[in-house]
């Protein structure tokens, strides 16, 4: 079996790049950039191409003798910088995603998994856990959601309109922790700034978190067991940022910050520094809209992919140790011996 991975130096598309070689697949990395990609992958077994979401045409002949696209590549952090970003949001997470499923498909590509975001998912009136049965985020302010949102809508009416060759399949994670987070995200920025004590308290806020490595195994199981025009919510449990940092307490020897910021402050702050750092134009630190998801806590069943795709999900402290062990042998934290190395390392 030979894949075409998106997005595959980002934290999702490194870890599956890595699953899917371990698993005996053939696999080709679309990247960005040549020089970052093979720094990242070494000397894995892999070919590499260069290519941009905004010019699908400029790679599409590397879909010759491709049998599943996993895309994972999207337009998300930089959204968070100051600035209209819609018009990108659209063209990458939309566009260029359906006229990629399109080629796919004409190139005699038979299966496509497309990681969609549990954000395009209503959050209840009660706060109720949602599922894969719960009415899309139509209305939402989020503009990465909405691009989502669009894009779940697009893929779908694509599905319907004609007779397909090729089976579509999406994957919904919740927020993701895990190692080889290069960039890295707003969660592997979260742990670095942890262990560099520069976190001064918490939030009364909590998400559905999930491994990437998790996501990965999902995907993968999707090619075989995973129903065409299907979503899939791999999600996780919710964790609070209270578990959250206990448990990096746990693992790392740094002391968690004991101060719980109330709703209204931590609200207050996010609005301020978005607003600063848009002044700035930089990204903030505390972004307003993800503070508000965070503190909305939206529960989320990942039932049905337990279900059909057997996924399993691994202790968040296992996560949270193994991406911190990644930092740390990478160089990100200047002076790893104030940790706790060896607990760090498992």
């Amino acid at each position: 079996m030979k894949a075409l991975v998106t997005g595959s130096t980002g934290m999702l598309g490194h870890n599956l790049v890595r699953d899917l070689l371990e698993q005996g697949w053939e696999v080709v990395a679309l990247v960005r950039s040549k020089s970052k990609a093979q720094k990242l992958f070494g000397n894995l077994a892999l070919e590499i191409v260069e290519g941009d979401m905004e010019n699908v045409a400029g790679f599409t002949h590397a879909l010759e003798g491709i049998d599943t696209v996993f895309h994972t590549a999207a337009y998300f952090r930089e959204y968070y910088s100051a600035g209209d970003h819609w018009a990108t949001l659209k063209r990458i997470n939309i566009d260029a995603t359906l006229e990629l499923i399109a080629a796919a498909e004409q190139r005699g590509v038979t299966s496509f998994i497309h990681v969609s975001s549990s954000g395009s998912i209503s959050i209840p009136a009660d706060h109720s856990s949602t599922d894969e049965t719960t009415p899309i985020a139509i209305n939402t302010q989020n503009l990465y959601f909405k691009s989502k949102v669009e894009g779940d809508i697009a893929i779908a009416k694509w599905l319907k309109a004609a007779p397909r060759a090729i089976k579509l399949v999406s994957i919904l994670p919740g927020w993701m922790i895990a190692p080889r987070d290069a960039a890295p995200t707003a969660a592997g920025q979260l742990i670095l700034n942890f262990v560099r004590r520069k976190i001064p308290g918490s939030i009364n806020a909590g998400n559905c978190t999930v491994d990437a490595r998790d996501v990965a195994s999902a995907m993968i199981a999707a090619v075989e067991q995973g129903k065409n025009g299907e979503k899939y919510i791999v999600a996780g449990r919710m964790i609070k940022f209270t578990e959250l940092f206990s448990t990096l307490e746990r693992v790392s020897g740094v002391t968690s910050p004991t101060r719980v910021l109330p709703n209204w402050a931590a609200l207050i702050l996010a609005r301020m520094d978005t607003f600063v750092s848009g002044l700035r134009k930089k990204t903030p630190t505390m972004p307003y809209d993800g503070i508000k998801l965070l503190l909305a806590q939206h529960l989320l069943s990942s039932v049905k992919a337990e279900r059909e795709l057997g996924v399993r999900f691994r202790p968040i402290e296992e996560t949270l140790r193994d991406s911190l062990a990644w930092y740390i042998e990478n160089g990100y934290i200047e002076n790893p011996v104030v940790l706790n190395t060896k607990t760090a390392r498992g």
